[in-house]
Formats: structure tokens, C-alpha cells, sequence
């Protein structure tokens, strides 16, 4: 696997590097001596899957507060979609920001993302399949999120969301001192 920090400290890009051969290849999806040489988490208590029937389909952005915060691995193992991240840890000097990565089952890549950031995307065609390994179980009270159109994030998404759920839509807008 190859691990490509992103410009959000300590959430990483992770490629599979396939071993090919006439049946087509084989890879690694995650590897616990290479996610701890890299110090990032390494046990995922969840393993979740999400289905999107039509394209430009929006989910987030979300977090689970502390002490209930979650690092995440996700990947699109069907589709394509728009994966978007952003950093709410008090004290980092990218907080507030946002980075967003093309994540397809064509180019495989996965996405780390840390404790203490916010997490959504849109779906790029139709019928996607996202996994996730998730950290943390989730507790619904510490269940949190922030306005995906907020304008002071000002996320550049590729599309105006076909379908958004009514809690995504009602999400309050990032306030710094509020998400800690």
C-alpha cells in the first residue's frame, strides 16, 4: 500500500498496490503494521456499507462528538464518489478546512480520515456503494454534523444534491467554538 499524506494533517490517501496476473490482481486493503508505522489508528470495531440509487446524491457532513470520536476508512467499492473531509480539531492550524478527493471503484483508493474531522460526500454516478471502517461504535447522542452548503466552508461540490436527507438539510452551520 502506498500512503499519501493529504494537505489536512493526519488524514491520509491510502492506494492498493495490486500484484497482477492473467485472473486480473490481488491487493491489500488495510494492513495493521503499515496503518501503525504510519501512527494511525488500527482497530475498526464497525464495518459499514452505503447505497446510493441516483447520482449527485449528498450524505454528510458528519462526526460523532468526543469521547465518541470515530477515525474512518472509506473507499467506493461501486461508483464513484466526491469525498469530502473537514478538520473541527480545536487547536489544529487547518482547522476549518476542507479537502475533497475523487474516490472510484476504478482508481480503489481509500480515504484515512482522523478523529476530530467532519465527513460527507456525493455520490459522482449512480448506484454507489461506499464502505467504511469506523473506529468507534456509534452512540446517537454524540451523533453531530455541520451544513454541507455552509458559506463560510464554502465547499466547492460538483453538483447541486439530487437527493439530501431532511437531518442533512437541517444540520447548523460550523461554528467553530460549538464542534469541539
Amino acid at each position: 500500500m502506498r500512503f499519501e499524506e493529504t494537505a489536512l494533517k493526519g488524514a491520509w490517501l491510502v492506494a492498493p498496490e495490486p500484484i497482477c496476473d492473467e485472473r486480473g490482481f490481488f491487493a491489500r486493503s488495510f494492513c495493521v503494521e503499515e496503518f501503525a508505522a504510519h501512527g494511525l489508528e488500527t482497530a475498526f470495531v464497525q464495518h459499514s456499507l452505503s447505497f446510493s440509487h441516483k447520482r449527485h446524491t449528498l450524505r454528510g457532513l458528519h462526526f460523532q462528538r468526543a469521547p465518541h470520536a470515530e477515525a474512518k476508512i472509506v473507499s467506493c467499492i461501486q461508483g464513484a464518489i466526491f469525498d469530502v473531509i473537514v478538520d473541527l480539531r480545536p487547536g489544529s492550524s487547518t482547522r476549518g478546512r476542507w479537502a475533497a478527493f475523487e474516490l472510484t471503484d476504478v482508481n480503489r483508493l481509500q480515504l484515512y480520515i482522523p478523529k476530530g474531522f467532519a465527513h460527507g460526500h456525493q455520490t459522482l454516478s449512480d448506484d454507489c456503494t461506499v464502505a467504511y471502517l469506523i473506529s468507534a461504535f456509534h452512540v446517537p447522542a454524540a451523533a453531530a454534523g455541520i451544513r454541507y452548503d455552509d458559506p463560510a466552508l464554502d465547499i466547492d461540490w460538483p453538483a447541486r444534491p439530487s437527493i439530501l436527507s431532511e437531518k442533512d438539510r437541517q444540520w447548523p452551520a460550523f461554528e467553530p467554538a460549538a464542534v469541539a
